[in-house]
């Protein structure tokens, strides 16, 4: 399909993409989400609710411009729940498109339409204990891939966008170019599937169209309102709406025996599936959507920013007003056009791990315990040993586990912080004692809680650290003796901003003070030794000047370069 997949962005951990798709369909690798294909029943909903909006969807915008510039026939599907996608009067959309270079728009209701009585007739010539609507491409791929089961109670029907692409190709010519427009990612895949048949050329979201508006710089409000080059009030209009495809079938579905239910949502659909193939539901009609609300709530609908009834309100109101024009025209189903298609198994191999992998790749998720096994979902998988057989399978890291992340990162740092040798202390931004470690305890000679939630003040001087926290620039290296404590620091002292808390780090150097006392005591007793050393060799060297001359001279030059190395000094 490759029609979806998120784009490269800083994945926060959230896995808000992984819980909300019903079939675990997204894989993580080097904690970047990717989509497998394989799996995906290409409902979109995981690409909405990305807090990145990482999400690549291919468009055929460009496509369909080509069309247009070579001079072929555009003709647009457009689907009804167009009218709750748009915040203008619906002719306003159809003049748009009649300027983006669209030569014929009609609604894809006259194919809802065909495909309704297709319905009512197989349920005539077929018998089955159960029959499910086949209008949505999502969840038809749920039952071919994850019910195979359930696969012959697919009513054998194209979508409406099918029936209504092969209609407008029966009327226009094999030459015409057709375009679905919709709320559904699903339908660019399922117009591949039907890609050899030529029955529709391209599919654009209503998110596209308006893009491609704008871009246009076609101002939408300000345009003249046109019609529809077909004008038919047609039942299928309500096939986006819960329960419209029910509606649509009519009053010959209301004389058989037939119990309806309508589901919409994955789910509601994964619900009532696993009750047809566990043989508690017979005689029955399903009307299977995969969006909550059915179109009108799908992926494109909701990114438009107004709430689900908002749009559904919307589009009633289009439906009943379309009912006043004069010129209703029924569509029959055409006998020399194939409306039928296939559905096949597309069932996932996948490899199922033995209890003993499960167990060591628990073990390396921190699971070592049943106690261990949360079953919080976070990661996005429904428990623990469900998130080691993704593991298993490549779909999952274990560093997805963000309680397991957690406690080995705070018990890491606990580590790190109980056993430094530095003497680090957290304040608020009161100067209130926070956190306090063991080094710093032993130094002041106090227990967490007799100092916990007290000033500092209680122990040592605050201004520092006030200084700190009023100017925001921060203290490093800066030597501060306590002699109460007989010790002296070299302090570093930091300003969390974002927290309102000051870190101080506070390094005991008083061994290396005493270190360097005593090293100046050595060099003090060498400096006088030195010094009684030169004078009694004046004192010699006077006694015998006559006898040594000019080398008494050299001889105190050389005493008293060796005094200056002693002391440290600079030697010329």
């Amino acid at each position: 399909m490759s029609n979806m997949n998120f784009s490269k962005a800083y994945c926060k951990n959230c896995y808000k993409c992984l819980r909300s798709c019903p079939v675990k369909a997204i894989k993580f690798e080097n904690e970047q989400a990717t989509i497998d294909e394989e799996r995906c029943i290409e409902c979109g909903h995981c690409l909405t609710i990305c807090p990145q909006n990482a999400r690549e969807i291919k468009s055929d915008v460009g496509v369909v411009k080509l069309a247009i510039n070579s001079g072929k026939k555009i003709i647009a599907s457009l689907a009804p729940s167009f009218a709750g996608y748009f915040d203008v009067e619906q002719g306003r959309v159809v003049a748009a498109l009649k300027k983006l270079g669209f030569s014929i728009i009609e609604e894809t209701a006259v194919g809802a339409e065909i495909v309704a009585d297709l319905y009512n007739n197989y349920i005539v010539e077929n018998k089955r204990d159960v029959y499910i609507t086949t209008a949505c491409p999502s969840a038809n791929y749920l039952v071919e891939k994850y019910f195979k089961e359930i696969i012959p109670y697919l009513i054998p029907v194209v979508s409406p966008m099918i029936a209504h692409g092969k209609l407008l190709k029966e009327k226009f010519g094999e030459d015409s170019f057709i375009v679905f427009i919709g709320p559904c990612l699903a339908k660019k895949s399922e117009f591949e599937y039907f890609l050899k048949d030529n029955v529709i050329n391209a599919v654009l979201t209503f998110d596209e169209l308006n893009s491609w508006i704008t871009e246009a710089g076609i101002k939408i409000h300000e345009l003249e309102e046109e019609n529809f080059n077909v004008n038919p009030y047609s039942k299928g209009q309500g096939f986006p709406m819960g329960g419209g495809i029910i509606e649509a079938m009519g009053s010959e579905l209301k004389q058989s025996s037939l119990s309806v239910i309508t589901v919409s949502g994955m789910e509601e659909c994964i619900e009532v599936f696993n009750s047809i193939k566990n043989g508690d539901l017979k005689d029955v009609l399903i009307e299977a959507s995969a969006c909550k609300g059915s179109c009108i709530g799908g992926p494109v609908m909701v990114k438009n920013g107004e709430n689900y009834y908002t749009k559904l309100r919307k589009v009633k109101n289009y439906i009943k007003s379309r009912k006043n024009y004069n010129d209703p025209i029924n569509t029959e189903v055409p006998t020399n056009i194939n409306f039928n298609r296939k559905f096949t198994e597309k069932s996932i191999k996948r490899a199922i791990a033995t209890e003993e992998e499960i167990i060591a790749i628990m073990k390396k998720m921190g699971k070592y315990e049943l106690i261990d096994e949360l079953n919080c979902g976070v990661c996005g998988y429904n428990s623990c040993r469900e998130k080691a057989q993704a593991v298993f399978e490549g779909m999952a890291e274990t560093n997805m586990c963000l309680h397991y992340m957690r406690t080995k990162a705070e018990s890491l740092s606990n580590e790190i912080v109980e056993n430094t040798a530095s003497n680090l202390i957290l304040l608020d931004g009161e100067m209130n004692v926070r956190e306090m470690n063991p080094a710093a305890k032993a130094i002041f000679k106090i227990q967490s809680q007799n100092i916990i939630g007290k000033p500092i003040s209680l122990l040592i001087d605050d201004t520092d650290f006030k200084n700190v926290r009023e100017s925001g620039e921060n203290i490093i290296g800066k030597k501060v003796a306590y002699p109460q404590y007989g010790v002296v620091f070299i302090e570093n002292i930091v300003y969390l901003q974002k927290q309102d808390m000051v870190l101080a780090s506070m390094i005991n150097i008083m061994t290396e003070e005493k270190n360097k006392k005593e090293l100046m005591k050595v060099k003090e007793n060498t400096l006088n030794a030195a010094q009684e050393v030169i004078e009694k060799q004046m004192r010699v060297a006077q006694e015998i000047a006559s006898l040594l001359g000019e080398t008494t001279a050299e001889t105190k030059i050389i005493l008293t370069k060796l005094k200056k190395i002693v002391a440290g000094e600079d030697v010329e």
